[in-house]
């Protein structure tokens, strides 16, 4: 009998992304099994592009039901078990509710503790490890689980568009000299990162006019009214301004279909790396916002960081963050005009 696992983790993109190689271990450790996604709406997309998801429990609707309906939902999953990536005290409860046999969280949870039968020791907070490796630490109750090398993860953090990109944009994306490159700068984290700043991007929006390419930039419509002016004045460099425009499945298509992308420690970053895209993080060397825990993993995935190992002069100040401003527009140019030979080539 096959064996079917919940995986929960309802917290935003770039974290989903980085708990894809649970799915892809566990296809590893059990072939046939079925494994599932419970995260939020607007990750959905995410899993139905993961290669190793079979399906996805919408957690916001989950909540609308009435309390019956919320044990009958998980019991309909038939899920034998639940792995509790990102601790969610409701979820945890209604799992223990829904007779699943195996409830695999944290120790540091003291609700785990009254819902959960297996418990495994992880701190995040201290750990030298990625994320995506702490999550699978999780598995660490299946016994058949050995630890995995982060070169090993990577090769399960992997997404395909479940959609096609509209023709619009598949021709926006083919008028270009030979030679141009497609590159999309994400400027705006909604608060998830350390953010590089406006007037760094652009300069890189310019940089990469002047050299041939070709600069599209993205983001929700709310990024797009507050970078209204910020457009404005650099529309000469800019190819499209994309943001409000593209829903989450048809972002992925058009990542896919990209060169590159340059962002912070973001959804969309990650996003680009599981899609085998040249993905460019911009990061402080703070902990834990640092790259050795969340560098975007995939096989044309970088990043750069200052070199000021473990600073704390930006602690009190975040948006003030001296470190990554300290990465010059002329160096991340230069990493995205070295992947022209590697692209063209291809």
């Amino acid at each position: 009998m096959s064996r079917t696992f919940l995986v929960s983790r309802t917290d935003a993109i770039g974290d989903v992304v980085l708990t894809l190689p649970v799915a892809g271990r566990l296809k590893q450790l059990y072939p046939g099994c079925r494994v599932l996604l419970l995260g939020r709406t607007y990750t959905q997309a995410v899993a139905d592009a993961c290669p190793w998801l079979d399906g996805f429990l919408n957690l916001d609707e989950l909540l609308q039901l009435p309390a019956a309906g919320q044990v009958a939902a998980l019991r309909a999953t038939a899920a034998d078990t639940i792995l509790h990536v990102f601790p969610h005290k409701t979820i945890a409860r209604l799992a223990r509710q829904a007779g699943i046999r195996h409830r695999v969280g944290t120790r540091s949870r003291w609700f785990h503790w009254l819902t959960c039968n297996h418990l495994v020791a992880l701190s995040r907070r201290h750990s030298p490890l990625h994320e995506a490796q702490l999550n699978l630490q999780l598995l660490q109750v299946l016994k058949t689980s050995a630890a995995l090398s982060l070169p090993e993860v990577a090769q399960l953090v992997r997404l395909r568009p479940a959609v096609a990109l509209r023709p619009a944009l598949q021709e926006l994306l083919a008028v270009r000299q030979p030679g141009q490159l497609n590159i999309i700068l994400h400027p705006r984290s909604r608060g998830s990162a350390r953010e590089w700043g406006l007037a760094h991007f652009g300069q890189l929006a310019r940089l990469l006019h002047q050299a041939g390419h070709r600069v599209f930039i993205t983001g929700t419509a709310a990024e797009g009214e507050e970078l209204r002016e910020w457009l404005q004045e650099h529309q000469p460099y800019l190819t499209a301004d994309l943001t409000g425009q593209l829903p989450l499945p048809e972002f992925l298509a058009f990542i896919g279909a990209a060169d590159g992308l340059v962002a912070g420690s973001t959804g969309p970053l990650h996003l680009a790396a599981a899609l085998g895209r040249h993905a460019l993080g911009l990061y402080p060397p703070i902990r834990p916002m640092h790259p050795g825990r969340w560098a975007p993993l995939g096989p044309l995935a970088e990043y750069a960081v200052f070199d000021r190992p473990d600073c704390q002069d930006c602690r009190q100040q975040p948006a003030a963050c001296t470190c990554i401003k300290a990465l010059a527009a002329a160096e991340v140019a230069g990493r995205i005009l070295a992947w022209q030979p590697l692209i063209l080539s291809s």
